[in-house]
C-alpha cells in the first residue's frame, strides 16, 4: 500500500514535470509527420515507424497506449514495434476524388496525454484502363460537306490520374478520314475526325472506323470503340407528279370522309429528299372547309357532304414538297354530279282564317307553291291531297296551286281538318314531301241547345231549407263561344205569377233551381214549370223543358183527436152506458184526424191508462171503444179511459183523448155521483197546463212584483182594510171566498197558491174568474189545474156539476189553417174547398203560445170558445167555424144504436150536435128542463 503510494507520487511529479517542459517542444510537436505510399498495398504492409518518429520508445508505445484515430480503420499500430500499418485495402480512386490523395491521421498518447498529426499521401498506380461510353458511335455526314471539315468524338475516360490517364488517340488506316487529337486548357484531350475526302453517298453510303485511346502507364493500357458513319444524300432531284392536272366527278351523295382522289408525285433522291409531303396552294377557303388532303399519302377526302345545288365544281392546287424544300404543283378539278337528293317543298302563301260552316263550294281557303332545288326531271314537282273531305286542289301558273271548298262543312261535326298536301318529284326514284295545314272551321249558331233529359221528376221533401238547391237542368249546345253558351229561364208554370218567384228561381248560368221558401205537403203537393234554354246567338235559338216538382211528405202533423172533445162552454163530455150492457157493447168511438199523408197518416188508437183495465177494448185501426166484459158489483159507475192516438212516422207523433164513461140507465143517476167525486186528473192535461204555467211565469213574476209594491205601499199606508184581500181566508178548499171588489185600475186577476186534496205537496196556480161585476164569487176547486165558474146567486150544493174539476187546454188538436185534416189521413176539403190563408210555422207556434197564454190567464174564457168554434176563436178569428171543417165524425158510432153521429143542420149554426139517444152529455152540467 505504501508503496503504490510513493509510485503514485512520482508519477504525478513526471506529469508535472513534463507540464513544465511540454512548452518547450510544442513547436516540434506542431509539424505534422508525413507518409508516402502506393495505392493498393497489401494488408500489414508498414507505412513507418511512428514511435520513432514521434520520438518514443517502444516501453511507451504500450505504457502511454499509443494509437491512430481516423474516420475510416485504414491503419492501426503494431504495439511491440511501433510502426504504422495498413488495415485494409486502399483503393484511391474510391477513397480520394481528386487528383491529390492526402489522408489525415491522428496519433494519441497518454500519461501525458498528447495528440500528434499525421498526413498519409496516397500515390496513384495505373490499375484503370481508359473506357469510352458507347460502344459505337453514330455519324451521319451529308455527302455536300467539303474537305477539311473536322467531327467531334466523344473522349474516353480514365480514373487514373497524371500520367496513367488517357495520353492519345487513334484510328484504323482509311482514305477518307483522319484523326486529330485537341488538348484543352486543363489538359485534357478530345479526338477529331478530319475530312480528307468528298463523300459520294451513290459510290459508299456508309464507313466503318475503329478509335483507340491510350493511357500513359507502362504498360500503357488500351480502349477501342466502333464509329458508324452514314453518307447523307443531298437533295439534288425536284418532286414530279404522275399528272399535271387531275379532273374527276363524284355524285353529290357522296357521304363525308369518302375518298375523292389521290395525288402521288415521285422523287428520285432518297432519304428525306425523296420524302414528298402534299399541301393546299392557291385554294379557296371554302373548299378547303369542305375538302381535305392527306399530306403524307396525297388522297383528297370530302369532310362534308357534297350538294350539286350549292356549288357544282371545285377547282383547287396542290404542291408537292420533298425533305429538302424542293417541290411542285398540279391543278385538281372535282365536278359534282346531281342527284335526286332533294325534297320538293310546299310553301304556304295564303291561308284563310276564317272559314265558315255554311260557306258554299269553290271558296278558296289556301294559296300555295311548291319548289325543289334538284335540276330537270328531279325537280319537276306534282301535289294532291287526301280523299274524302271537302277540299280539293286546283293547279295554278309556275307551280302555284289553291284549294278550295267542295263540299258542305259542318263546325259541330268536324270542328277542323287537317289537311295534308303531298309534293312528289319526276325522279329516279321519286321523292316526296308531306305538309299538314289545320283549317278551323267557323261556328255559325245553326243549333239549338238540347237538354239533357225530355223532362225532369223531381222530389223535394216538404220543410226544405229555404234557399236550397232542389235541381238541375242541363242543356247543351254544341255550337262556340256566344253561339254555344245557355242560359235558363223560367218560362211559364202552373203557379200563378206571383206565387211563382216566392216559391222556386234558377240560375241563369249553371241551370241549378232553387226553392225561394219551404214547401208544405199539405199545401202544394205538386207544381210544373218549363224552363227554357237559350243561346247567345243572333238570332237567338232556344228549347223548353218541362220540370215536375213533387212535394213529398213529412211526419210533420201530430194527429188531430175531433171526437171526443170538449163542449162549447168548455166543459168536457161523458158518454153514458146502459148498466146491462153485454160485451162488445159499441160504447163511443175515437175519431182523429192527421194532416199528412201516407204512412204518416196511418193512425192507431192505444189504451194508456183505464180505471178498470180489461173492462173495455179499443180497435187498433178503427178507434172503436167497446165493452170487454159486463159490468161488475165492484166495478165504479164512473170510468176515465186515457187514448193515444199514434201516426206511423218515423219519428211517431202522438195526440191523447180522455173518455168519460158513466154506467147508469138515466140521466138522473149521473149528477149526482158527478158532482160528489172529482175526478181524477188527466196527465196529459196536468202537462199542457204546466206549460201554460211556464209560459205565463213572466206575467207571474211581473204581478207579483206588482202586488208586492202594492203591499209595501198600504204597509207604509199602515191600512187595515188594505191588508184584507191577503187574509189566510182568501182561498180555502171548504167554500168560496169572495174577494173585494175593484175599481177601474185595479188587476183584473187573482193568482192564489193552494195544496192539492190529494194529499201531494202540489204548487198551482188557480185562476179566478175575470171580475165584470163586484158581486161576482171566485172558488177554488182542489183539483190542480181545474177551476169552476160560479155566478152571482149559485149555490154549490145545489150545482153539484160547479165542483167537478175542468180538464186542463189541451192544444195537441189545434192545426193552422194550411192543414187540411181528414179521416185517417185524407185530404178532404169541405164543402166549399176554400182554407183559410196558411201562415208561417214561427207565426202559427206564436200564435199557439199566446193563445194558450191568454186563455190560461183569461178566466172568463175557456179552451172550447163559442159553440161550433172547436176552440180556435182566439187563434183564427170568430171567422173559422165548424163551417170550414169537414164532417170526421161521420164513422162515430151512437152507443147502443146502428145510427152514427152526422154532419146536421146544427153543425153549420154553431150548435152541438144532439146525441141518439141523448146519452152524450156535459160532465158537471145538469140536463136543461
Amino acid at each position: 500500500m505504501g508503496g503504490s503510494c510513493a509510485q503514485r507520487r512520482r508519477a504525478g511529479r513526471r506529469q508535472v514535470l513534463f507540464l513544465f517542459l511540454l512548452p518547450l517542444f510544442y513547436p516540434a510537436l506542431c509539424e505534422p509527420i508525413r507518409y508516402s505510399i502506393p495505392e493498393e498495398l497489401a494488408k500489414g504492409s508498414v507505412v513507418g515507424n511512428l514511435a520513432k518518429d514521434l520520438g518514443l520508445s517502444v516501453v511507451d508505445v504500450s505504457a502511454r497506449k499509443l494509437r491512430v484515430s481516423t474516420e475510416k480503420l485504414l491503419f492501426n499500430i503494431d504495439a511491440e514495434s511501433g510502426d504504422l500499418l495498413v488495415k485494409d485495402r486502399i483503393d484511391r480512386e474510391q477513397i480520394c476524388k481528386e487528383r491529390r490523395c492526402e489522408l489525415q491521421l491522428e496519433a494519441v498518447v497518454e500519461n501525458p496525454l498528447n495528440i500528434f498529426h499525421i498526413t498519409v499521401i496516397v500515390e496513384d498506380i495505373n490499375d484503370h484502363a481508359p473506357q469510352f461510353d458507347k460502344e459505337e458511335i453514330l455519324l451521319e455526314i451529308s455527302e455536300s460537306v467539303s474537305e477539311g471539315a473536322r467531327i467531334s468524338l466523344d473522349p474516353a475516360t480514365d480514373l487514373d490520374i497524371n500520367m496513367n490517364s488517357v495520353k492519345d488517340y487513334q484510328i484504323n488506316p482509311n482514305p477518307y478520314f483522319s484523326l486529330m487529337v485537341r488538348v484543352n486548357s486543363d489538359g485534357s484531350k478530345y479526338p477529331e475526325l478530319s475530312l480528307e475526302k468528298l463523300l459520294d453517298r451513290e459510290q459508299q453510303h456508309s464507313h466503318h472506323l475503329i478509335l483507340t485511346a491510350l493511357d500513359g502507364g507502362n504498360p500503357p493500357r488500351s480502349a477501342t470503340t466502333r464509329i458508324e458513319i452514314s453518307v447523307r444524300d443531298a437533295n439534288d432531284n425536284f418532286p414530279v407528279f404522275s399528272k399535271d392536272e387531275y379532273r374527276i366527278s363524284v355524285s353529290e351523295n357522296l357521304p363525308p370522309g369518302s375518298s375523292v382522289l389521290q395525288v402521288t408525285a415521285t422523287d428520285k433522291d432518297e432519304g428525306v429528299n425523296a420524302e414528298v409531303n402534299y399541301y393546299f396552294r392557291s385554294t379557296a377557303q371554302r373548299t378547303r372547309y369542305m375538302f381535305s388532303l392527306d399530306e403524307k399519302t396525297g388522297m383528297i377526302k370530302n369532310n362534308q357532304s357534297l350538294d350539286f345545288e350549292d356549288i357544282e365544281r371545285y377547282t383547287m392546287e396542290v404542291e408537292a414538297r420533298d425533305g429538302g424544300g424542293l417541290s411542285t404543283q398540279c391543278k385538281v378539278v372535282i365536278e359534282i354530279l346531281d342527284e335526286n337528293d332533294n325534297r320538293p317543298e310546299v310553301i304556304i302563301t295564303s291561308l284563310s282564317d276564317e272559314i265558315l260552316e255554311d260557306s258554299l263550294p269553290g271558296m278558296v281557303v289556301v294559296l300555295f307553291k311548291t319548289r325543289d332545288k334538284d335540276f330537270g326531271a328531279n325537280g319537276e314537282v306534282m301535289c294532291n291531297i287526301g280523299k274524302d273531305i271537302p277540299f280539293k286542289i286546283y293547279s295554278s301558273s309556275n307551280n302555284y296551286y289553291k284549294l278550295v271548298t267542295d263540299g258542305p262543312l259542318d263546325r259541330e261535326q268536324t270542328p277542323e281538318y287537317n289537311v295534308t298536301i303531298t309534293a312528289t318529284d319526276k325522279g329516279n326514284p321519286p321523292l316526296s314531301s308531306r305538309t299538314t295545314i289545320t283549317l278551323h272551321i267557323t261556328d255559325v249558331n245553326d243549333n239549338t241547345p238540347i237538354f239533357h233529359q225530355a223532362s225532369y221528376v223531381v222530389h223535394v221533401m216538404e220543410n226544405n231549407p229555404p234557399g236550397a238547391s232542389i235541381a238541375q237542368v242541363s242543356a247543351s249546345d254544341p255550337d262556340l263561344g256566344p253561339n254555344g253558351h245557355v242560359s235558363y229561364s223560367i218560362v211559364a208554370s202552373d203557379l200563378e205569377p206571383r206565387a211563382l218567384a216566392s216559391h222556386v228561381s234558377v240560375n241563369t248560368q249553371s241551370g241549378v233551381v232553387f226553392a225561394q221558401r219551404a214547401f208544405d205537403h199539405e199545401q202544394l203537393r205538386a207544381f210544373e214549370l218549363t224552363v227554357q234554354a237559350r243561346d247567345q246567338g243572333s238570332p237567338a235559338l232556344s228549347a223548353n223543358v218541362s220540370l215536375r216538382v213533387l212535394v213529398g211528405d213529412r211526419n210533420d202533423n201530430a194527429p188531430r183527436v175531433l171526437y171526443p172533445a170538449l163542449g162549447p162552454d168548455g166543459s168536457a163530455l161523458f158518454d153514458t152506458v146502459p148498466r146491462a150492457a153485454q160485451p162488445g157493447y159499441l160504447v163511443t168511438k175515437v175519431v182523429a184526424v192527421d194532416a199528412d199523408s201516407g204512412h204518416n197518416a196511418w193512425l192507431s188508437y192505444h189504451v194508456l191508462q183505464a180505471s178498470e183495465p180489461g173492462l173495455f177494448s179499443l180497435g187498433l185501426r178503427t178507434g172503436e171503444v167497446r165493452t170487454a166484459r159486463a159490468l161488475g158489483d165492484r166495478d165504479a159507475a164512473r170510468q176515465r179511459l186515457l187514448v193515444a192516438v199514434r201516426d206511423g212516422g218515423q219519428p211517431p207523433l202522438s195526440a191523447t183523448a180522455t173518455l168519460h164513461l158513466v154506467f147508469a140507465d138515466s140521466l138522473q143517476e149521473v149528477l149526482p155521483d158527478i158532482g160528489d167525486r172529482p175526478e181524477a186528473s188527466d196527465p196529459q192535461a196536468e202537462l199542457q197546463f204546466y206549460l201554460v204555467v211556464a209560459l205565463a211565469l213572466i206575467s207571474v213574476l211581473f204581478l207579483l212584483a206588482v202586488i208586492l209594491a202594492i203591499a209595501l205601499r198600504l204597509r207604509r199606508s199602515s191600512s187595515p182594510a188594505a191588508w184584507g184581500c191577503f187574509q189566510p181566508g182568501l182561498c180555502v178548499k171548504s167554500g168560496p171566498v169572495v174577494p173585494p171588489n175593484y175599481s177601474e185600475g185595479t188587476l183584473p186577476y187573482s193568482y192564489n197558491l193552494c195544496v192539492a186534496h190529494t194529499g201531494k205537496t202540489e204548487y198551482n196556480f188557480l185562476k179566478c174568474s175575470e171580475l165584470l161585476h163586484s158581486t161576482q164569487d171566485i172558488v177554488c176547486s182542489d183539483s190542480p189545474g181545474a177551476l169552476i165558474p160560479l155566478q152571482s146567486g149559485h149555490d154549490l150544493t145545489t150545482h153539484p156539476e160547479m165542483l167537478t174539476p175542468q180538464a186542463p187546454p189541451n192544444t195537441d188538436w189545434r192545426f193552422s189553417q194550411a192543414q187540411r185534416p181528414g179521416t185517417s189521413g185524407s185530404q178532404n176539403g169541405d164543402e166549399t174547398g176554400t182554407w183559410p190563408n196558411n201562415q208561417f210555422d214561427t207565426e202559427m207556434l206564436q200564435a199557439m203560445i199566446l193563445a194558450s197564454a191568454s186563455e190560461a190567464a183569461d178566466g172568463g174564457s175557456t179552451l172550447g170558445g163559442g159553440a161550433g168554434t172547436m176552440g180556435l176563436s182566439t187563434r183564427y178569428g170568430p171567422q173559422f167555424t165548424l163551417q170550414h171543417v169537414p164532417d170526421y165524425r161521420q164513422n162515430v158510432y151512437i152507443p147502443g144504436s146502428n145510427a152514427t153521429l152526422t154532419n146536421a143542420a146544427g153543425k153549420r149554426d154553431g150548435k152541438a150536435p144532439a146525441g141518439g139517444n141523448g146519452n152524450k152529455k156535459k160532465s158537471g152540467k145538469k140536463e136543461k128542463k
